[in-house]
């Protein structure tokens, strides 16, 4: 009887942590960045209709790369414990911290269990806050642990080179236009040092706006609205299009390429 093959439980996890970043990293990055008025999310996304950014809740929002159908699920899951905890206490007791807290029991379970494969995601969890102190950001990579972001963040695709990028160029107290700008920016940089032409039929844009008067906070940026912002409508002429709000909830995520 032959003897069966071991692997130490080190090198199991680290070959899980390793096939789960190498499916992370072929995807297309997201950014996001604080501003004066809140938080801006910018993906490089061509799909109209597949999300890699939604609202989960009224001053939360959920941006994620990876494999689609896993972080959909997530997202889904996301929803409904919000809408439960909201519904059961209090909407003031739905808390970005709390989701966070959610996804990560859900993907460290998933990376531990050896019954199947780790999840390829990495998430990104925001609230906006009444001012930019209580704006909190945390990044939930593929083995559930959190990290407590501020000022800007990318994941997915090349994000060690763009976060380096943004690191020297952002600052808290910008407008929305330098964000989506230095956001597009960001995702224009190739692996080699160089960049490359990204449009605004490219880009998803959304934001968390403490500034709106309703309730959600969540909107997104389209059309000409985003065009501008970006300085490639030059003519100006033309009323923006309005922005999408988090009421598209259902159209999900962005599939990764």
């Amino acid at each position: 009887m032959s003897t069966p093959f071991y692997v130490s439980p080190q090198q199991a996890m680290a070959d899980r942590a390793e096939y789960a970043r190498k499916g992370i990293a072929r995807g297309r990055s997201v950014v996001v960045l604080q501003y004066t008025d809140g938080i801006v999310f910018v993906a490089e996304n061509p799909s109209r209709s597949l999300h890699k950014i939604s609202e989960i809740y009224d001053r939360i929002a959920f941006a994620a790369v990876g494999k689609y159908n896993e972080f959909e699920n997530l997202r889904i899951g996301g929803v409904r414990y919000a809408d439960l905890r909201g519904f059961t206490y209090d909407r003031a007791d739905v808390t970005g911290r709390g989701l966070a807290n959610v996804y990560a029991q859900t993907l460290g379970t998933i990376f531990s269990s050896a019954a199947e494969k780790p999840y390829e995601v990495e998430l990104i969890v925001a609230e906006v806050g009444p001012a930019p102190e209580d704006d909190q950001i945390y990044r939930l990579p593929h083995d559930g642990s959190i990290v407590d972001e501020h000022g800007s963040l990318a994941v997915g695709g090349n994000s060690d080179q763009i976060n380096s990028y943004l690191e020297q160029r952002h600052r808290d107290d910008m407008t929305l236009a330098e964000a989506v700008k230095l956001g597009k920016e960001s995702l224009a940089r190739d692996n080699n040092g160089g960049e490359r032409d990204v449009t605004a039929d490219q880009l998803e844009v959304a934001l968390l706006d403490r500034s709106r008067v309703q309730q959600r906070k969540f909107k997104r940026v389209l059309g000409s609205q985003l065009r501008r912002l970006l300085g490639e409508d030059e003519s100006g002429g033309g009323s923006a299009s309005s922005s999408g709000s988090g009421d598209e909830e259902s159209s999900g995520d962005s599939s990764e390429e």
